[in-house]
């Protein structure tokens, strides 16, 4: 396996599992995390948020196998986990996240962002047996 399809692989599991834990069980994860409860209609764009998870998760999978094909949508999934990270920072300077709930997954954005540029085709570029 390729490490651009090592990478884009777990990174799309990742966001199945998270897919299905929103949709499954979006209360008791938020709970799990320390975060502060939600009410039970939260859980209803939480389940939205899921199906983004989920698609993307799929998306991932198909980016795994062609890069070059599907380089916007790994800029885009770079996009989302800078969102992530910067959300992260912005929550717990603010001191309404402690730094102890939001450090493991800004690190995961953070490892997640460095693993897709490093592994990113250019512009141009074709399929190699490197990639």
């Amino acid at each position: 396996m390729t490490r651009t399809r090592m990478i884009c692989t777990i990174i799309a599991l990742s966001q199945l599992a998270l897919g299905a834990i929103y949709l499954v069980a979006p209360g008791a994860f938020i709970a799990w995390q320390g975060l502060t409860p939600i009410a039970p209609d939260t859980g209803y764009p939480l389940a939205m948020l899921a199906g983004r998870f989920l698609v993307y998760g799929v998306g991932m999978l198909m980016i795994a196998r062609e890069p070059v094909k599907y380089r916007l949508w790994l800029d885009g999934m770079i996009a989302i986990q800078l969102v992530d990270l910067l959300a992260g920072l912005a929550y717990v300077s603010a001191g309404i996240v402690p730094l102890g709930v939001a450090a493991f997954p800004m690190f995961d954005a953070a490892l997640f962002i460095a693993l897709l540029i490093w592994v990113r085709p250019a512009q141009g570029a074709s399929v190699s047996p490197q990639s």
